[in-house]
């Protein structure tokens, strides 16, 4: 007598709603199986699974032929330069500042400065061929003509130069960019029970992937540990051959912790709180300039448009009724 209640109470909304969970619940689930590709035979997935090392594996080869090629041009360069050694280097404090300098741009070899001044003379040459042609055709044999023969030499002798600026200032804004998290990774390993030789290491090996001038600094930094180099010593070079001046006071800091024993995990983790609130004022500041730079597209190219679409028609009006 029971079980007729039971089944008369059950109302139609309670069944359409049960059905419409069910089916929702299997149109789910074969789509993910379908996206998943879990649905695939077994080979298939294997396949698949070894194209991607194969993949991955050729990616790596690329990477290292990359390298090998760059290792021959410079090598080359080096026999090619070593003969003018002698010639376009100067004294050794100008020489100082373009080592300096070719650190921060990436280029740490003993010969880069010997390299640099022997593409820089290549380029001045070349400048004077230019322009002494060009001069040649253009004024021939007149003034004009050592005027765009010191031209060319001038620009030959500023290109390299801006090259290299350009190249430094863009290595710092990823090591800047990309510092706060490395940081972030820092304090994490230091927090763990990391040592700073580890922690340099695992940092090294994790920011090689997202970022990979600030891997490639630690990594350096690493193995100059490992060759048992101070640390202080180490720390300082760190700084110097990135040419960041956040990057120097976290070398700073890092030595002062060292040396007093203090906590490094909440200097870390100060440093880090600084140099994101400097990277938020930078955007910050950036956006506020938006406003400003948009001022020239505007008059230049937009204007002008609304001005014909605005006044265009008034003005043919007006000269039909004066044609009238």
């Amino acid at each position: 007598m029971c079980e007729p209640m039971v089944i008369a109470e059950i109302s139609p909304v309670f069944l359409s709603s049960l059905a419409i969970f069910v089916t929702v619940t299997l149109v789910m689930w074969v789509v993910l199986e379908r996206v998943s590709g879990e649905d695939r035979p077994l080979p298939e997935i294997r396949l698949e699974r070894l194209r991607k090392k194969q993949r991955h594996r050729d990616l790596a080869l690329a990477a290292e032929d990359n390298a090998s090629t760059k290792q021959t041009l410079t090598q080359v360069l080096e026999k090619a330069t070593s003969p003018l050694a002698e010639t376009v280097s100067g004294n050794e404090s100008e020489m100082s500042r373009l080592r300096e300098k070719l650190m921060n741009a990436g280029f740490r070899r003993e010969s880069a400065p010997v390299i640099f001044k022997s593409i820089q003379f290549g380029a001045v040459l070349m400048g004077l061929f230019v322009g002494g042609v060009f001069g040649m055709i253009a004024d021939g044999i007149s003034q004009g003509l050592a005027m765009k023969t010191a031209i060319g030499m001038i620009l030959g002798f500023m290109i390299p130069n801006l090259i290299l600026e350009q190249l430094v200032n863009g290595r710092k804004q990823k090591i800047f960019l990309g510092l706060p998290d490395a940081l972030d990774l820092m304090v994490v390993c230091v927090e763990a029970g990391l040592g700073m030789d580890q922690a340099l290491r695992k940092v090294a090996e994790e920011m090689r992937k997202s970022h990979p001038k600030i891997g490639e600094e630690f990594s350096i930094a690493n193995q100059q540990l490992q060759f048992a180099r101070p640390r202080a010593e180490v720390l300082k070079a760190l700084g110097m051959r990135s040419g960041v001046e956040d990057l120097r006071q976290l070398a700073s800091i890092l030595i002062q912790a060292d040396k007093f024993g203090s906590s490094v995990a909440a200097a870390l983790r100060v440093q880090s709180d600084a140099m994101r609130v400097k990277r938020r004022q930078i955007a910050e500041e950036k956006a506020a300039k938006t406003a400003v730079k948009m001022i020239f597209p505007l008059v230049l190219f937009i204007f002008p448009g609304i001005f014909v679409v605005l006044v265009g028609p008034a003005a043919i009006t007006m000269y039909r009724t004066m044609l009238q």
